[in-house]
């Protein structure tokens, strides 16, 4: 399994913002500080201020702020909500499937128990959780 950039960006936006809670920061200074696209970042922070997850303000002294409680996030619902789709394999989705052996298959059962069980154990963790040491955060 491998999460999408925008997934990882998402990720790395929300640890940004969380650990400077009291604090705007702007899309370039995130894209600056982990080397990433300004351009796809938009992208992903568009889409975190609709998920409810970041406050966006425009004009001089604006940026992005965490618009929620880092200890209430948990990082497997983020993960869920960023990914276009969970499917590790083909026959996961049923509109696309054209597996020759799915109604026998008993290994697409154990993939999506894995898929489970790494949401279960990202949702163990908080946003708070990713971002307790604030100075390795920003070295």
């Amino acid at each position: 399994m491998q999460l999408t950039r925008f997934t990882d960006y998402g990720l790395r936006t929300l640890m940004y913002v969380g650990a400077r809670a009291e604090n705007s920061a702007s899309v370039k200074e995130v894209a600056d500080h982990y080397g990433i696209s300004r351009n796809h970042l938009v992208k992903v922070v568009h889409r975190l201020s609709q998920l409810g997850y970041i406050e966006t303000t425009k004009g001089k002294g604006g940026g992005i702020k965490i618009a929620k409680d880092a200890t209430k996030l948990r990082l497997g619902d983020l993960i869920k909500q960023l990914e276009p789709n969970m499917n590790m394999v083909e026959c996961f989705d049923t509109k696309t499937n054209t597996c020759r052996i799915t109604g026998s298959c008993q290994l697409k059962h154990y993939l999506f128990e894995a898929t489970q069980n790494f949401i279960n154990t990202m949702n163990k963790y908080t946003l708070a959780d990713t971002v307790q040491n604030k100075e390795l955060l920003f070295a």
